[in-house]
């Protein structure tokens, strides 16, 4: 076999292996580091490699950083399918200008070095008029487009839609800044692909926020997810889509060894915090215990006491009648001595006249839930007033600090295990893990509800003590308050 041939043979075996043309290319993005083998890399690969063949048309991945996935996905991608699609149109986006510049700077060095060149440069050579950092062409019209969350993509039209990092991670947790990127990829890229039934959307990111593009996306139907959290936190069989390799990981088994070590993860558990640890490293927005109401702080229960010493609602109402408005909370608690039920409770995004009618069926269906606790804000106002005259036991409240202080304010009686959920029932797993990743989280309201109620019930036993203790005092004949003596 002479030169030529075996050229041919290894050209044609790198376009239909994905995996070994990153290993063979990784010299030119990283001449200064030992490409190391790991299991994701080719796991990765054969997803893609099913994203180029169109029966993957929208994929997530969600993986640690440095661990090669902006090289593999974002560079080393886009560089493959021109050896085998010179025509292919990308718009390849990220969170800044300067990233994303790098990138396209990083693809360019690619298809233009001696190697990638030596071996498609019959099929891939850059359009003269069209050669920017930001935007270059080959002389088949393909084109590689490289923007940035909010910069504009009009005009522009794409086979392949690549985003990488669509978060800044310092201004993630800011609703204003996450909304944005939210925006601008369901009004803006999500519609540049040219054609939409063919073409392909790839997201690749680690999580940041339970409400970041990737939650955002999820709650919707038709994404390919691949998540891969730097330490398993169960046992996980891995299943390769092309080959039909497994790969199995053991609960508190590395991802990759050789390039985050426990000591190097430990450290940036202790630098990120436990929530930025937990996203940007295992993929999950929330500490695996939870943040300041940890998941295994509640108590469950499967008979319900036969007595309570008090039975309340309390309801969190939404700002607005739509299908974008926020939850609508009714939560029944009851109490007996220092523990806490959750007995009832409903949710959803109710119009006006349905949050009437949830409220009306809640209290028929518990006429010992006299005490009513209504936040006194948005559509809460508005129903205090329909319903006080009909309903009896309608109480306004005001919030009393902000949403963090009223809910590290009924934490103790939480840790204490002094809250009870039912055993059964998804809703409550629902509750459970809006706790845990509150002030984190998309949704806050049935936090709200529960600090609502807490906050009642910490101020009937403080009277209740208190008043004993005075009770107490004047027993002994010492000096009683002129309002205990009324009592």
């Amino acid at each position: 076999m002479n030169s030529e041939e075996k050229e041919r043979l290894y050209r044609l075996l790198l376009e239909r292996d994905f995996g070994g043309f990153v290993r063979a290319a990784w010299p030119i993005l990283e001449p200064q580091t030992i490409f190391r083998e790991n299991w994701h890399l080719d796991l990765l690969a054969e997803y893609l490699t099913l994203v180029r063949r169109r029966q993957i048309r929208r994929l997530i991945i969600n993986v640690p950083p440095r661990t090669g996935k902006s090289n593999l996905v974002t560079v080393g991608f886009p560089s493959w399918v021109w050896t085998q699609e010179p025509h292919a149109r990308f718009i390849c986006s990220a969170y800044a200008d300067n990233l994303s510049i790098k990138h396209s700077l990083d693809r360019r060095t690619l298809i233009a070095s001696p190697w990638y060149q030596s071996l498609w440069g019959n099929r891939v050579k850059f359009a003269v008029d069209q050669n920017l950092k930001s935007e270059f062409q080959n002389e088949a019209r393909g084109v590689m487009v490289a923007t940035s969350t909010g910069g504009s993509v009009i005009g522009k039209g794409a086979d392949y839609i690549i985003i990488d990092d669509p978060h800044n991670p310092l201004q993630v947790l800011s609703d204003t800044e996450r909304a944005t990127a939210l925006r601008y990829f369901d009004t803006a890229l999500s519609t540049r692909l040219d054609d939409p039934q063919t073409g392909a959307i790839v997201l690749v990111m680690q999580r940041l926020h339970e409400g970041d593009l990737t939650g955002h996306l999820l709650a919707k139907e038709g994404w390919e997810h691949v998540c891969i959290p730097a330490v398993a936190e169960r046992d996980e069989v891995w299943n390769f889509p092309i080959s039909g390799r497994t790969y199995g990981r053991k609960e508190g088994e590395l991802l990759w060894p050789a390039r985050l070590p426990i000591d190097v993860l430990e450290r940036f558990k202790k630098d990120l915090g436990s929530y930025g640890y937990a996203g940007q490293y295992q993929q999950r927005p929330s500490p695996a215990e939870g943040g300041i109401l940890q998941r295994n702080w509640w108590r469950r229960y499967d008979i319900v006491p036969e007595r309570f010493d008090q039975i309340l609602q309390s309801w969190d109402f939404a700002f607005k009648d739509s299908k974008d408005s926020d939850y609508v909370v009714g939560q029944v608690w009851g109490r007996v001595g220092s523990n806490k039920y959750l007995l009832d409770q409903v949710r959803g995004k109710f119009s006006f006249t349905a949050s009437l009618a949830a409220m009306r069926t809640m209290s028929h269906r518990w006429p010992a839930a006299h005490l009513k606790l209504v936040e006194d804000k948005a559509n809460g106002s508005a129903i205090i007033d329909t319903l006080r005259n009909e309903l009896s036991g309608i109480v306004a409240t005001q919030p009393q600090g902000s949403k963090e202080a009223r809910a590290q304010a009924a934490a103790p009686d939480l840790e204490a295990g002094n809250y009870w959920l039912p055993k059964t029932g998804e809703w409550v797993e629902e509750f459970i893990e809006e706790c845990a990743i509150f002030n984190h989280g998309a949704n806050d309201d049935q936090v709200d509800c529960w600090s609502q109620a807490a906050r009642r019930f910490r101020t009937t036993t403080t009277g209740i003590i208190e008043y004993y203790r005075q009770e107490a005092a004047r027993v002994k004949g010492e000096q009683v308050p002129e309002e205990v003596r009324a009592m």
